[in-house]
C-alpha cells in the first residue's frame, strides 16, 4: 500500500471509533462471576505466590520470563495491594524494584525505552500502593530520561531530533509526528511505536494527576494526540509502529492487545486530569472496539493471543496489560454503567477461562507457568 493509499484508508478511522456498541455479546463464554471478593483475592494471591519462588532478589528478575515481563509481575503485586488495601507484597516490591534500578542503569540493560518505562510504571504503581517517595523519584527519573526521545513540536518542524543522527519526518500521512516516542535510545534507530508512546502517555498522565504539574499534562496530551491522529485503524484498533525517518509502517498484521490496553489506560487518566470530553469519548470507543475485536479472540470472547504449549512468551504479557488497562478504565468510569458492565463481563470471560480451561485443551495460556503469570497480572477484583 502506498503512503497516500494508507492515509486515505486511515482517514475514516477517527469517526468510526465514535459509534461503538457497548452491549455485551451473548456469544461470550461465562460473562459473569459469582465469587465473593475474599475468594478472588485469595485466588490472585495464590497466583502471585506461585511465581515468587522464581524471583532473584539480587536483581529483581523472575526466572522464565523476560526483562519487561518481570517488571509487570511487580506491577501486579503492587496493584494487588492497592486494590486489596493491603501491604502483603510491599517489601518484595520495593526491594525488587530498588535492586533492579541499581543493577540496570535507567532500567534499561538492552537499549529499549519501553523496557525502561515498564519498570518506571511498576515503580509508579508501587508509589500509588505504598506512598513510598523513592518509588516516585525513580518514576520521575525514567520519565525525564525517556523525554529526551520524544519528538517535540519544534523537532517535527525542524526535521531533526537532538538524539537521533538522521533527518526525521515532521509529518506522516498528513499528521504531525510530534508526540511520538522513539522505541530505542540509539542514535540510528528510527522506530516510533504505539506501546512506547502509550507508556509515555500513561506515565505522564499519572504524574500529572499526582503532582499537578502542567508539564506532565502537556506531555501526555501531545503523545495521546500522536496515537489519536496516526495509530488508530478503521476498526478502532491501535496500530503498532511507524518509522520516524520515512513513515514506513510495521506489518499490518502486527495488532496486539497491549497497544490498545496501554492507550486506554492513559486516556482514562488523561480525561480525569484535563476534563476534556475528547479523551473520554475516545477511551470509551477504543475500549468497545478492542473487547469485540476478532483479531485476538473468537466469538466466545476468550483472548487467544500468546497461547503456547511449551513456554511463556511476550503475548501472554501483552494480554495482561490489556486487562489491566480495562480495569483502570472501569474504575474511572463510574458515570458510564454500560461501559463498566461491558468491561466487567469481558474480564469475567477471561477470568473464568483461566480458572476452567487453563493448561488443557481449552488452552488459554496453555502451559501452567504462562497461565500463572497471566493470572498474577489479571487481578479480577471488579
Amino acid at each position: 500500500m502506498t503512503r497516500l493509499a494508507f492515509f486515505v484508508a486511515l482517514l475514516p478511522s477517527l469517526s468510526l471509533v465514535f459509534a461503538q456498541d457497548l452491549g455485551v455479546p451473548t456469544t461470550w463464554r461465562e460473562f459473569n462471576n459469582s465469587r465473593l471478593l475474599a475468594e478472588r483475592i485469595s485466588i490472585a494471591k495464590s497466583a502471585i505466590d506461585t511465581i515468587l519462588p522464581q524471583l532473584d532478589t539480587s536483581n529483581g528478575q523472575f526466572d522464565g520470563i523476560g526483562f519487561w515481563q518481570s517488571a509487570n509481575v511487580f506491577s501486579s503485586m503492587a496493584n494487588f495491594d492497592h486494590l486489596a488495601s493491603s501491604t502483603v507484597y510491599k517489601d518484595q516490591v520495593i526491594n525488587g524494584l530498588t535492586a533492579a534500578y541499581k543493577t540496570y542503569p535507567n532500567f534499561d540493560p538492552n537499549g529499549y525505552n519501553d523496557d525502561a518505562m515498564w519498570w518506571a510504571t511498576a515503580s509508579y504503581y508501587a508509589y500509588r500502593a505504598y506512598g513510598d517517595s523513592t518509588m516516585l523519584s525513580m518514576t520521575v527519573a525514567i520519565w525525564t530520561r525517556v523525554s529526551n526521545y520524544v519528538v517535540s513540536l519544534a523537532d517535527a518542524k525542524a526535521g531533526k531530533q537532538p538524539n537521533k543522527d538522521f533527518t526525521i519526518a515532521g509529518t506522516c500521512y498528513g499528521e504531525t509526528m510530534a508526540g511520538g516516542v522513539f522505541w530505542r535510545p540509539t542514535s540510528d534507530d528510527t522506530g516510533i511505536n504505539s506501546i512506547t508512546t502509550g507508556l509515555y502517555t500513561t506515565l505522564s498522565a499519572y504524574l500529572a494527576e499526582t503532582t499537578g504539574d502542567s508539564t506532565y499534562t502537556a506531555a501526555a496530551t501531545l503523545s495521546a494526540q500522536w496515537i489519536q491522529n496516526l495509530q488508530i485503524s478503521s476498526s478502532g484498533i491501535i496500530l503498532d509502529g511507524v518509522s520516524g525517518a520515512d513513515c514506513t509502517r510495521t506489518a499490518a498484521s502486527w495488532l496486539f492487545t497491549y497497544n490498545s490496553g496501554k492507550y486506554i489506560e492513559g486516556l482514562s487518566v488523561l480525561k480525569d486530569v484535563t476534563g476534556a470530553a475528547i479523551w473520554k469519548s475516545l477511551m470509551t470507543n477504543i475500549t468497545a472496539a478492542a473487547v469485540k475485536s476478532p483479531v485476538w479472540q473468537g466469538s466466545n470472547g476468550i483472548i487467544t493471543e500468546g497461547a503456547s504449549k511449551t513456554s511463556d512468551n511476550d503475548g501472554v504479557g501483552f494480554k495482561a496489560i490489556f486487562i489491566r488497562g480495562l480495569d483502570e478504565v472501569s474504575v474511572r468510569s463510574a458515570d458510564n454503567s454500560a461501559l463498566q458492565i461491558l468491561i466487567h463481563s469481558y474480564n469475567d470471560v477471561q477470568y473464568n477461562a483461566l480458572l476452567e480451561l487453563a493448561a488443557n485443551d481449552g488452552c488459554v495460556g496453555c502451559d501452567g507457568y504462562s497461565d500463572q503469570h497471566e493470572f498474577a497480572v489479571n487481578l479480577n477484583f471488579s
